[in-house]
């Protein structure tokens, strides 16, 4: 790709984040929380909680589809829940620390409710059983579009590259936030699975392993 097709890509891509982030923040407070619900009966209809010990999720922000309904079914089946939080000495990384009822919360430089930073509560990563992503938009090939800073990417470009893992990832998504297709960078981690409030989406990374 040349520099002047890079730069249509990257004005390409910032024109769909905006739209999609306008489309999800336009849901009604009912179409959020029937989305919610929705969301944790396809988890158990897919059985994606199956054996997993610990998960990880994130706390909703920009109209995103509603976790706390489903952190609250995690805490209620006995799995524990970690949070991402900016990582304090790699920039542009991610921590998992775990996140309990009673967890001291603090808002990081982007307005996003984290857990303090506790040494004793991080999960390393490849500890996980399942790592729930947020995302902007995506296809059906599991091309995700996120927000830009590129935090999960980088999370998911350590999984991808560490042989030895077992982590299962899934996006997050509204149905609304489904594109036809996505303009790809070469940095871009495309998601084995995608769930919605309807369906669970499977891209084209995990058709290739089943």
């Amino acid at each position: 790709m040349d520099v002047k097709q890079q730069h249509q890509t990257t004005a390409l891509r910032s024109t769909l984040r905006q739209t999609f982030r306008e489309r999800r923040k336009a849901l009604s407070n009912s179409e959020q929380a029937s989305a919610a619900q929705g969301l944790i009966e396809q988890v158990n209809k897919h059985a994606l909680l199956k054996g997993a010990s610990r998960v990880a999720l994130y706390m909703t922000n920009d109209g995103e589809l509603d976790t706390k309904p489903l952190i609250e079914h995690l805490w209620k089946s006995n799995i524990e829940v970690y949070l991402p939080v900016l990582h304090p000495f790699s920039d542009g990384h991610l921590l998992f620390l775990r996140y309990k009822k009673n967890t001291h919360m603090r808002a990081n430089h982007f307005g996003i409710l984290e857990p303090r930073l506790d040494c004793r509560d991080v999960c390393p990563l490849r500890q996980l059983d399942l790592l729930f992503t947020p995302l902007v938009a995506f296809d059906e090939q599991g091309n995700r579009l996120g927000m830009g800073g590129g935090f999960f990417d980088r999370t998911l470009a350590n999984l991808v590259f560490d042989p030895s893992s077992t982590v299962r990832v899934v996006g997050l998504a509204h149905d609304i936030q489904k594109a036809l297709s996505l303009p790809t960078q070469a940095w871009d981690i495309p998601l084995p699975y995608i769930l919605t409030p309807s369906q669970l989406y499977r891209g084209k990374s995990a058709l290739k392993s089943e």
